[in-house]
């Protein structure tokens, strides 16, 4: 893996992360596309790093809310940004049982191919779909304020709707805000939760994952670090955009497109495999 297919993938994942389409199920499809074989290990380490990425560009894009929430949380204000970050740690505890207890079973469908890639974007695809019919009354698309703020119950379902779209085609931003419209949450709300309570997680595995590399460095890894840097940089830049506009078109309830997108994407995939 050279710098070239770094930054295609950091395109790729800048992209698809904030775009319901599954970042990790496209990181998949254009592996097999560029035809990069390299251990599962390295893969991981490639996909986290990229990720890490993209939270930054979500940091960056929400900062005005971020620095908000961050500042009434560690000063203990108890007012609602208080309580709203509660919600979104609330959300993550889901993917962190997931995460201790079946961390190497959900690695085992990284790299092996596009089956499960391709089924997992026809989940996408209905979820969308289902998001984008509720989302009507009468035929007619509701206003983006229309709907509840995210309640303690939805931070929860949302966040056990993350902690199963950790399987690679399974957008977790398509699973994540589609779950919250579904349930009857503002969609001027639900894209910044989903992309905000992935933070946390994220960051965590990001950290853990470098502290094992710095601690190790002559060790398996066959990524270099300017490949890394590479692939991080580009899904940073690509991500700041792609973040900005997901924001926009969620207001606009145009996820029915990249439902038709997924399912294209999904039968490509199987008759690939």
């Amino acid at each position: 893996m050279d710098w070239l297919d770094a930054l295609i993938l950091g395109l790729v994942q800048g992209l698809a992360e904030y775009l319901p389409i599954s970042s990790s199920g496209h990181l998949e499809i254009f592996r097999e596309i560029l035809g990069i074989d390299i251990p599962k290990d390295d893969i991981l380490q490639f996909d986290i790093m990229v990720h890490a990425a993209t939270v930054c560009s979500t940091i960056v894009v929400l900062w005005p809310m971020f620095a908000g929430l961050c500042k009434s949380f560690f000063t203990f204000r108890r007012d609602n940004d208080f309580y709203y970050v509660c919600k979104i740690l609330l959300s993550c505890i889901p993917i962190g049982i997931v995460g201790v207890c079946f961390k190497s079973y959900v690695e085992s469908f990284f790299g092996d191919g596009l089956g499960v890639v391709g089924i997992c974007l026809m989940i996408t695809a209905l979820l969308l779909t289902f998001a984008h019919y509720s989302d009507r009354i009468g035929g007619r698309m509701i206003s983006a304020s229309r709907g509840r703020d995210i309640t303690w119950l939805d931070a929860f379902v949302i966040g056990c709707a993350q902690a199963v779209a950790v399987l690679p085609g399974l957008s977790r931003s398509g699973t994540t805000i589609a779950t919250g419209i579904m349930i009857g949450d503002r969609r001027d709300k639900v894209a910044s939760f989903s992309f905000l309570m992935v933070i946390i997680p994220i960051l965590g595995e990001a950290l853990l994952d470098t502290k094992e590399m710095l601690s190790d460095p002559a060790g398996s890894q066959g990524i270099s670090w300017v490949v890394l840097l590479v692939g991080f940089a580009t899904s940073f830049v690509v991500g700041c955009a792609a973040c900005r506009w997901m924001l926009q078109l969620v207001k606009k309830g145009k996820l029915i497109w990249f439902a038709i997108y997924c399912v294209v994407m999904g039968v490509i995939c199987l008759l690939w495999q």
